[in-house]
C-alpha cells in the first residue's frame, strides 16, 4: 500500500496537531479516507495515491499553523479541510471516507452497494431493500458518521420499530429505555463496529448520535440531521408517512428494511412497501434494491438467503414493488 512521511520538529507539535483526545486526527483521517501512523516525531500516511496527496496537503498546512501560532484551534481545522474537499473529484460519491475500528477501510464491496452508496450521496431521501447481509444499515451509518465527522451534518438519528420478529417477548423489565433496549440493539452493534466504544458513549452522552424507537419520532423536526430507519418493512403506512415528515432543513433520511422478513399482521400493509411505490417520481427520492449478490456477511448467509429464496418462492414480500 503506498506510503508517505511527514516529520515534525517534535513530539509535541504532533500531540497539538492532533488535538484533545486525537479529535482533529479523527476527522482530517476521516474525511480524507487515509490511515495515519506515529512512529517518533513522523507520520506516516496510508491509503491510495490520491487521498494520500491531500492528506499530505492537509497535514502541511495544519503543521505550519501550528509551528507558527504553538496552538491549533477548531475553526481552523475545519477551514484547512473545507478548503480542501471542495475539490474533490466526483468519485468521492461512491466512496466512504471512513475506517472501523480495527481499522479497516469501509466501502462498498458489490455492485449492489456501489449503487445504494452513490445513492445516499446524491439523494436527500434513499430506500434500500435486501435480504439479510448485504450492508444495508451498516453501509448507512458508516455514510451517516462519515458525513457528521466532515461536518456536512450536526447530528444522527438511528430508529427502528419496536416489532417482534414472530414472538411475543412480553413484559421487559426496567424503565422504557431498558423495554426498548433490546430492539435498538442491532444499531448499537453497527456503531460499535465501526467506531471504539469511548467515541460511541461520547457521541451518546453528547446526543450527538441518538437512538430511538420509531414511536418516540411523532411530533419532531430534524434539521441538520442524518436520519437512519432501519427494518422499515416493519412500519405500517401511516407510521412511514409519520417518519419521512420529520425531516428538518439540511438533513437526510435512509430506509433500509428487506421486505421478505415483514413481522407485520397478516392484514396490515409495510410502510416501506407502499413507500417505495408511492413515491418512486418523486425528484431527490432514490429507491436501491440489492439482491443475494450483495451479501457480504458469513458465506453461508448467501447459501441459507438462496435456499430459503428456492423454497418460498419469494413469498413474504407482500407485493413489494421492484425498486428503481
Amino acid at each position: 500500500m503506498p506510503e508517505a512521511t511527514i516529520s515534525f520538529a517534535d513530539h509535541d507539535q504532533i500531540r497539538t496537531l492532533f488535538g484533545a483526545r486525537d479529535e482533529f486526527l479523527r476527522r482530517v483521517r476521516d474525511c480524507i479516507g487515509i490511515d495515519v501512523v506515529v512512529r517518533g516525531d513522523e507520520l506516516h500516511l496510508h491509503g491510495d495515491r490520491p487521498r494520500i496527496e491531500r492528506g499530505l496537503k492537509v497535514f502541511n498546512e495544519l503543521r505550519d499553523i501550528v509551528e507558527k501560532q504553538g496552538q491549533l484551534e477548531e475553526m481552523e481545522v475545519s477551514r484547512v479541510l473545507a478548503d480542501e474537499l471542495a475539490d474533490e473529484p466526483a468519485a468521492s460519491e461512491t466512496t466512504i471516507d471512513l475506517f472501523d475500528r480495527t481499522r479497516h477501510h469501509v466501502g462498498p464491496r458489490s455492485a449492489g452497494q456501489l449503487e445504494y452508496v452513490r445513492a445516499i450521496k446524491r439523494n436527500e431521501l434513499v430506500f434500500c431493500t435486501g435480504p439479510a447481509g448485504c450492508g444495508k444499515t451498516y453501509l448507512a451509518v458508516a455514510t451517516a458518521i462519515s458525513a457528521l465527522r466532515c461536518e456536512q451534518v450536526r447530528r444522527i438519528v438511528l430508529v427502528r420499530p419496536a416489532v417482534e420478529a414472530g414472538e411475543k417477548l412480553g413484559f421487559l423489565p426496567g424503565d422504557i429505555f431498558a423495554k426498548v433496549n433490546p430492539y435498538l440493539r442491532p444499531l448499537l452493534d453497527a456503531l460499535n463496529d465501526l467506531l471504539d466504544f469511548e467515541t460511541v458513549q461520547r457521541y451518546l452522552d453528547k446526543d450527538v448520535i441518538e437512538i430511538v424507537p420509531l414511536a418516540f419520532m411523532r411530533g419532531r423536526t430534524l434539521n441538520d440531521t442524518f436520519i437512519i430507519l432501519d427494518e422499515g418493512q416493519n412500519t405500517t403506512v401511516t407510521q412511514m408517512k409519520m417518519f419521512l415528515t420529520r425531516m428538518g432543513e439540511r438533513s437526510r433520511i435512509v430506509v433500509a428494511g428487506d421486505v421478505t422478513q415483514i413481522d407485520l399482521p397478516e392484514h396490515i400493509g409495510s410502510g416501506l412497501v407502499d413507500a417505495v411505490a408511492r413515491l418512486a417520481n418523486v425528484r431527490g427520492v432514490a429507491a436501491v434494491e440489492m439482491t443475494g449478490r450483495d451479501i457480504v456477511r458469513h458465506r453461508l448467509v448467501k447459501e441459507i438467503v438462496r435456499a430459503y429464496d428456492r423454497t418460498s418462492g419469494g413469498r413474504g414480500a407482500r407485493s413489494a414493488p421492484r425498486a428503481k
